[in-house]
């Protein structure tokens, strides 16, 4: 069976400690409890999380929805997103099945990126190894005003932003992404076909802005 890889990145950084990491905590439930409920999610999505503050870490392989279980997610120290795209390429490399002449492979994963400030290390690094890997779905989202989104410009087209990062929009947008990974389920279920672009997702809620 074709996997459909999901990838969380999220900033864990000092800047999001109190309400912001708790929003993502509660977001990631809210996320996983939907796509349980949705028949072509719960076969063919399987979600990773890594999280990025001084370093990088993967802290849920990529786990299929039955068997996911929550992580500890902390908030301190500083926003290594290069080594998080690093990482996140690794990571792709070996938990992703290629296609080859005789086997087809995974769908190429949807990455969804949150971020609350700009990036304390190198991204171009990370950014090199990353762009080397096929995706399908990049969405970037900065959330609140310290998000540079110049900076996620550079990872992908599909850049949005969180006037704040309070808990409510924080919600919104987990349960946006969560719509849009089913909306990817159902795809590439029914039609063999990926999705590409942002035009395909579903529209976002009024408090995810689109980035121009």
């Amino acid at each position: 069976m074709r996997k459909l890889p999901v990838y969380l990145l999220l900033d864990t950084s000092g800047s999001m400690y109190g309400e912001p990491i708790e929003a993502v905590k509660n977001g990631v439930q809210v996320l996983v409890s939907t796509l349980r409920s949705d028949p072509y999610a719960l076969e063919t999505a399987y979600l990773s999380i890594i999280t990025f503050n001084n370093t990088a870490q993967q802290v849920t392989p990529l786990t299929e929805l039955a068997n996911f279980q929550q992580p500890n997610i902390d908030a301190s120290g500083c926003t290594a997103l290069g080594e998080a795209l690093s990482l996140l390429a690794n990571k792709v490399d070996q938990e992703v099945t290629k296609t080859t002449a005789d086997v087809k492979g995974d769908w190429k994963p949807l990455v969804f990126i949150m971020t609350d400030g700009v990036p304390t290390d190198d991204i171009r690094k990370g950014l090199d190894e990353f762009r080397k890997r096929k995706f399908g779905m990049i969405v970037a989202c900065a959330a609140g005003q310290g998000a540079d989104t110049t900076v996620l410009k550079q990872i992908t087209e599909c850049v949005v932003s969180l006037d704040t990062a309070d808990s409510a929009t924080i919600k919104s947008f987990f349960k946006w992404v969560s719509a849009s990974v089913s909306a990817g389920s159902m795809k590439v279920e029914e039609t063999g076909k990926e999705m590409g672009t942002l035009s395909e997702l579903p529209p976002p809620p009024p408090e995810v802005n689109i980035v121009v």
